[in-house]
């Protein structure tokens, strides 16, 4: 009777050690997708702004912070998901690949880019503090490019007219002032693309629309909490430290005669570490403000 009562035991056991494994496993694999959903799927963040300098929607792509990898998100993911939303214009905004890597992954950009200029699409583009390679900046040039390096340039888009301004600071020094190399046209639509934001600086500059990248959008995304880490302020936990802290991680952050628009982008360096906060491409419609 004892010999049963162990071998009944014995087969209870094994089966709850069978439960628990199969829980734990059925836990990481949950994490998994959570993990790779977060960091190797791309979304196509929508929004949009109004301005009394436009007579018609124009429509702008806005892709970023690519750092380039073999087993990152595809360029032909990148291009169909832009591709299907029909942009007016396309905007690289820096750092397509990291420092210091091998041609075969600098070449990703440029080949992304060829595939936007053969389908049609104007591609615009400034560097950020990765992607500064000389040959590589010519290769985009050579395929049609048009690169900003503090330059400027004025565009038709649906009958608009647009000053187009672009930068490509790695850093900003405390006596950085735009007004020395630009100036804005009250009889056209200001939009300046630079990869670091500088909220301050370009809201004294004050055009009419600024597009940035470089932050991440801090990586990981808090629910209620915001950012775990602000990078640029060097915080952990900003929104609760500091309520007086001002953070510019994603989105639209308003000044006086215009906004600052800040793209998560899409890479994940300097490594997988994106919550709440996936890889996108922006489509950003600027609207006649009635």
């Amino acid at each position: 009777m004892s010999e049963k009562k162990e071998i009944k035991q014995g087969g209870t056991q094994k089966k709850e050690e069978k439960k628990k494994s199969s829980a734990f496993w059925l836990w990481i694999i949950i994490l998994f997708i959570l993990w790779w959903f977060n960091n190797y799927t791309l979304k196509t963040n929508s929004v949009s702004m109004k301005s009394a300098k436009v007579s018609s929607k124009m429509r702008f792509a806005v892709i970023s912070d690519l750092h380039a990898t073999k087993h990152g998100i595809k360029n032909k993911t990148i291009f169909e998901a832009v591709d299907k939303e029909k942009p007016d214009v396309v905007f690289f905004l820096g750092d397509m690949y990291t420092r210091e890597s091998e041609r075969e992954l600098m070449s990703k950009p440029v080949e992304l880019a060829e595939e936007f200029i053969s389908t049609g699409y104007p591609v615009y583009a400034v560097t950020g503090e990765h992607d500064t390679d000389r040959e590589y900046i010519n290769d985009l040039e050579n395929a049609g490019v048009n690169v900003l390096e503090y330059e400027s340039e004025y565009i038709d888009v649906k009958g608009n007219r647009v000053h187009l301004m672009g930068i490509d600071n790695v850093y900003y020094s405390p006596t950085f002032n735009l007004g020395n190399e630009f100036s804005t046209d009250e009889n056209s639509f200001d939009l300046l693309l630079a990869h670091i934001p500088n909220y301050e600086k370009f809201a004294a500059f004050g055009a009419d629309l600024t597009i940035c990248a470089d932050t991440h959008g801090d990586m990981v995304q808090l629910p209620f909490l915001g950012p775990l880490y602000d990078t640029e302020t060097k915080t952990w936990l900003p929104k609760l430290s500091d309520k007086e802290l001002k953070i510019y991680d994603k989105g639209f952050f308003d000044y006086d005669g215009g906004k600052m628009f800040i793209t998560s982008g899409i890479g994940v360096y300097p490594g997988p570490f994106r919550f709440n906060n996936r890889p996108e491409v922006v489509i950003l419609d600027v609207e006649p403000k009635r």
